[in-house]
């Protein structure tokens, strides 16, 4: 890759393949590493470090199989450490490991802490120089650009910075093509990352120096930065933030701030806008939650819900938004609460192309959302729900259906267990349906007598799944009398969408989040 301006040029360095597996409830399987590896050669990264060989066979075969993909922009390194107290690196195993897999990149990590030399290693602090020395240049002189882990290197120079500046000469001196300076435990402050990355660079002024942040104090991602500002090139990371303990710098974060804050150039031209559909991505792969708030990517990260911000926003998008999220592929929404003001709903109806709104209804609908939500309701989530108090603030709606009784009962016989039957009387129209159902529970009963009564009409229901029923308690200490919060998530082929309903009691707040979901499927979604 070539800048105009190599100075700002920034070389990102994504270890979520090795580094990003250790963090808790995160494993990945060969395939699984092939598709990150993929994804992330398709956003630029220009290093992807794929595991640790000779540790397990998965990594190993990872190393085997990687060397059929079409990468375009990525260099694939192998992780390993210096050779063993008392060896050589031509009769050590981990060493060799790393030759066999026979990827252009081989990346050590070596001690820099006089603590870990002595109580981790129980050597000698020439042996740990030694050991540098001979590994780097070994695996140098078998033709592998070398990257050099200092690990503990911040630790290890406010114990005894003379010591842990001899360990970055040797690797230097063994040739190592970059020195990646790691805050280990991820105890550093960003002005210390900055003050110790500046005297390195005094020291070494011709190397390539990197970072490699841990996130146990909440600033990885600062440190990364602050080590950027001192003269840092390479910066270390995984996808969102994926890693032990409290996870490495993320990403995700790191190179829109990079790109957009600092002006460096770390992606080529046009990739950016991918970010977020990577950090979505990956988060499936590896079967994690996307975070929410997670800044740039996250659902939240340009949500809007206070009536005044929507309001300001409505003038000028920039002043309650801190860039425009289509940069990094993600885009802004608005929200409908009790914290809501008009320019939520009137947002809302834009968004729907609901043209037939007077703007006088506004007011009442702002105070119809304000009063549910003190009953219980939370809109949200529940998107489809607000849109039908919207469409029920037309003068013109005609709702597909209008709910007239139901009854629901549930009973045990001996030797027959638990059923509910539930019975109902829906209106279509100036005709009147009633139907019976049986189910495995009274929200299941209800779901069909409903399907029962409005099927003949509205055929097309057939296809409508209830997807998702979730109940939450908001004053568990009322006991059983406690107000419950239900949302329903319905699909049909292409859409899904997510209603709610409150009610101190459980079968009615069900009733009112299962009808308001069959509602806005038949009202939005017609047979083709």
């Amino acid at each position: 890759m070539v800048h105009t301006n190599e100075a700002s040029r920034i070389l990102l360095y994504d270890t979520t393949c090795r580094d990003g597996t250790q963090g808790e409830g995160i494993s990945l399987s060969v395939d699984d590493k092939l598709k990150i590896t993929s994804l992330l050669d398709e956003l630029g990264v220009h290093y992807v470090e794929g595991g640790w060989p000779g540790s397990n066979p998965k990594d190993a075969e990872y190393f085997d199989r990687v060397r059929a993909l079409q990468l375009n922009h990525t260099r694939i390194a192998a992780f390993g450490s210096t050779c063993r107290v008392g060896s050589t690196p031509g009769n050590d195993a981990n060493v060799q490991a790393l030759l066999r897999a026979e990827t252009p990149v081989v990346t050590v990590v070596g001690k820099s802490s006089t603590l870990h030399v002595a109580e981790v290693l129980r050597t000698t602090p020439e042996e740990n120089l030694r050991m540098i020395q001979e590994s780097l240049a070994y695996l140098k002189s078998q033709g592998r650009e070398v990257i050099y882990d200092a690990e503990h290197l911040f630790d290890g120079y406010k114990l005894d910075s003379q010591y842990a500046m001899d360990t970055l000469r040797a690797a230097v001196e063994a040739g190592a093509d970059t020195i990646v300076l790691c805050d280990t435990n991820g105890g550093s402050l960003p002005w210390e990352i900055e003050s110790i990355t500046t005297d390195i660079r005094s020291h070494f002024p011709e190397v390539s120096l990197g970072i490699h942040a841990h996130n146990d104090g909440g600033a990885a991602s600062a440190n990364s930065l602050a080590a950027v500002r001192a003269g840092a090139t390479q910066v270390q990371g995984t996808v969102n933030g994926y890693g032990e303990r409290c996870g490495n710098a993320d990403l995700c974060t790191l190179i829109p701030t990079l790109e957009l804050k600092m002006g460096m150039h770390a992606l080529l031209p046009g990739r950016l806008p991918r970010l977020t559909h990577l950090a979505r991505t990956v988060a499936a792969i590896t079967n994690q939650h996307p975070f929410r708030q997670a800044p740039y990517v996250g659902k939240s990260a340009f949500t809007h819900k206070a009536g005044m911000h929507v309001a300001a926003m409505r003038r000028a998008a920039e002043s309650y938004q801190h860039l425009d999220p289509a940069l990094v592929g993600n885009r802004s929404r608005v929200v409908v609460s009790e914290l809501s003001g008009r320019g939520n709903l009137q947002t809302k109806i834009e968004e729907l192309g609901i043209a037939d709104l007077q703007q006088d209804d506004l007011p009442e609908v702002v105070q119809k959302v304000k009063e549910l939500e003190h009953e219980g309701f939370s809109f949200e989530g529940a998107e489809a729900s607000v849109e039908m108090l919207l469409h029920r603030a037309r003068a013109d709606y005609q709702p597909p259906f209008e709910m007239l009784d139901f009854m629901v009962v549930a009973e045990k016989r001996k030797g027959q267990g638990v059923f509910a039957q539930a019975t109902i009387k829906v209106r279509v129209g100036e005709e009147v349906f009633h139907s019976a159902a049986d189910g495995n529970g009274p929200v299941n009963a209800l779901d069909r007598a409903l399907r029962k009564a409005l099927m003949p009409v509205y055929p097309h229901l057939g296809v409508f799944d209830l997807a998702d029923y979730k109940v939450h308690i908001l004053n568990g200490e009322h006991g059983t009398g406690a107000t419950t919060r239900v949302f329903v998530d319905m699909q049909n082929e292409t859409a899904r969408w997510t209603t709610v309903g409150a009610s101190t009691n459980i079968i009615e707040a069900s009733w009112i989040a299962l009808a308001d979901a069959v509602e806005y499927g038949l009202s939005t979604y017609h047979a083709e």
